[in-house]
């Protein structure tokens, strides 16, 4: 960014246009003949003929040279600007639910690649956070500890599939292997965001008891409970018929949800549809957002030195083709 630190000495531009208007009258009274000739044929091969044509070479080099001069008065700078940033990240780790269960299709285009897709937009809000991701069905897993790469993050979410352990929905199994993946942080604050579509059925560990233990080493659990109210459209591949869609009941242990979250200083959320799970994320990203100190140091390079050589370039070849050039022309 170039800014100026004589900024009034541009005014002095206002004379170019009155220069140049001085030449070009100059010129037009020089065109007008002193003397009248019939036939001007036998002047063509006088020496110096051609050099005459130089005069306005000479008159650019000088306003040129003029351009540069006071450009250079007026201090043009260069503005680096370097910013500082501080700030005390917070560590997050998102529990996906990988049940089956999940490619019910009231969340657009299901409750898993909806989940998958908002969970992604999450991270790109982040600044200077830590993530991870645990998914979890019958058994529980971590696809990547607490991490700063958050491209490499979004492309392990991208590689998350259904089906890929035993189906089922062992809730506190993915607090507990979320507690562990955080519970020797340093960080400021500690936050895990779960997210399931179900009941716990499966795992050694009930999800309250698993919210104690987030609670003693100063855990905060954000759950969310996605699916729609009543019934929800979910797709059978048939080998015969194809796909087709039954009906399936949406029954999701809110209470438990609820009491998971209050227990350690977190919130309850239900998801009803694709838009609404958004909104979610965005209510618990401006609720945990790490608090960021900016100092702004700026320099300034001067550049009136490159300009003022410039001028004195355009000055010197305005005097040479003057002195030089053109008057050996008068002397011829």
């Amino acid at each position: 960014m170039i800014e100026f630190a004589n900024p009034i000495w541009l005014w002095a531009y206002l004379i170019i246009p009155f220069i140049i208007g001085v030449y070009l009258y100059r010129f037009i009274r020089r065109k007008r003949p002193a003397l009248l000739f019939s036939d001007t044929r036998s002047f063509k091969n006088l020496p110096g003929n051609g050099k005459q044509h130089l005069h306005w070479l000479e008159q650019l080099f000088f306003i040129l040279g003029l351009v540069c001069l006071i450009y250079a008065l007026a201090r043009p700078q260069e503005q680096l600007t370097t910013v500082e940033r501080n700030a005390e990240g917070i560590d997050i780790v998102l529990a996906l639910d990988i049940s089956s269960s999940m490619k019910a299709e009231d969340l657009k285009p299901n409750r898993f690649e909806a989940a998958r897709e908002v969970a992604k937009e999450f991270i790109d809000q982040r600044i200077s956070d830590r993530i991870g991701l645990v998914s979890f069905a019958m058994q529980s897993f971590t696809v990547c500890p607490p991490t700063l790469d958050y491209r490499l993050l979004k492309e392990l979410i991208n590689e998350v599939e259904m089906g890929v352990i035993q189906d089922g929905t062992a809730i506190g199994m993915g607090i507990a292997t979320s507690v562990n993946r955080l519970k020797d942080s340093e960080a400021k604050s500690k936050v895990i965001i779960l997210l399931t579509d179900g009941q716990n059925n499966a795992g050694e560990i009930d999800p309250v008891t698993a919210a104690d233990l987030a609670l003693a080493y100063d855990i905060k659990i954000y759950t969310i409970g996605a699916g729609t109210r009543g019934t929800a459209p979910y797709p059978v591949d048939d080998p015969i018929f194809g796909r087709r869609y039954r009906n399936i009941q949406v029954d999701i242990d809110e209470d438990m949800l609820e009491r998971v979250a209050e227990l350690t200083g977190g919130k309850y959320y239900r998801a009803t549809d694709s838009q609404e799970l958004l909104r979610i994320y965005q209510e618990i990203d401006a609720l945990e957002r790490t608090k960021v100190e900016e100092i702004t140091y700026t320099d300034y390079t001067d550049l009136y030195p490159i300009y003022l050589a410039l001028s004195l370039l355009f000055m010197v070849s305005h005097f040479l083709v003057r002195q030089l050039v053109l008057r050996s022309i008068v002397e011829v």
